[in-house]
């Protein structure tokens, strides 16, 4: 079963310890710093829409990108009930394409760790180049090796709520340094019926070392990297890190030169 598709409809309950708001705080005065105050943002990986709403809610010009149809389905209802104008696209982000370029490209939530081949976070990054306005600005946050390491390692992780439940089973190879989560669910559909799910998500860790070449051969400015929620450099017991990115090639009429 694909990522994200039995998780879609309790994501945002099991979610609910997540401080969307304050993540919204760090990442505005992030794009600030970088003089992005408004206009449109592209949000890649969006999911369920929280903090697509959020930014919304904070004036900027939102469009969201994910691959899951039932994520995107929760979104656009999220939409629907808030009235706010929010282009949702059902794209994968090593395939997405817009109408025209965008002031900023943020991607939260470790979104970038599911590419799991350094190809496919090359190809990501030309693409977030290609969309960017002139030196237009990439945010994204990353799990570091730490944290799938030492943390979280070899963890199983249950749950349960009155609607739902799951099951958490942790692995975390070092030598390819991809982490398989394999996701059991129970979702409760009628009465006292419960219905099962069972998913399997793959994410990869990068050194940063990685992101600054990938970085380079997509084309993009390496600018620099945050112990998450911070203005410091990573540390090595980060758990998470936030990266930011220049566009790099476009003229200031915004033709690639």
């Amino acid at each position: 079963m694909d990522a994200y598709s039995g998780f879609a409809a309790v994501y945002d309950a099991f979610m609910d310890n997540v401080p969307y708001e304050e993540w919204a705080e760090y990442l505005t005065g992030l794009l600030a710093d970088y003089g992005v105050t408004g206009g449109l943002v592209l949000d890649l990986g969006c999911g369920t829409g929280s903090l697509t709403e959020i930014l919304a809610r904070r004036g900027f010009d939102m469009i969201g990108v994910d691959v899951s149809e039932e994520m995107l389905q929760i979104a656009m209802e999220k939409r629907d009930r808030s009235g706010l104008d929010i282009l949702y696209l059902l794209q994968d982000m090593r395939e997405f394409e817009l109408y025209g370029t965008v002031a900023a490209v943020v991607s939260l939530c470790d979104s970038m760790n599911y590419l799991t081949s350094y190809a496919d976070l090359v190809t990501v990054l030309k693409l977030v180049n290609n969309y960017l306005d002139p030196r237009g600005v990439f945010i994204f946050d990353l799990n570091t090796i730490h944290k799938y390491r030492d943390e979280i390692g070899e963890e199983t992780i249950a749950e349960s709520r009155d609607d739902a439940g799951f099951i958490w089973e942790n692995y975390f190879d070092e030598d390819s340094r991809i982490n398989e989560y394999d996701l059991t669910l129970f979702v409760r559909e009628d009465g006292d019926l419960y219905r099962r799910y069972d998913e399997t998500h793959f994410q990869r860790a990068y050194e940063l070392s990685e992101i600054e070449q990938a970085a380079e051969e997509a084309g993009m400015e390496f600018v620099t990297a945050y112990n998450a929620f911070t203005r410091q450099a990573p540390r090595e017991d980060s758990e998470r890190i936030y990266v930011v990115l220049r566009e790099q090639g476009k003229n200031l009429t915004g033709v690639q030169g």
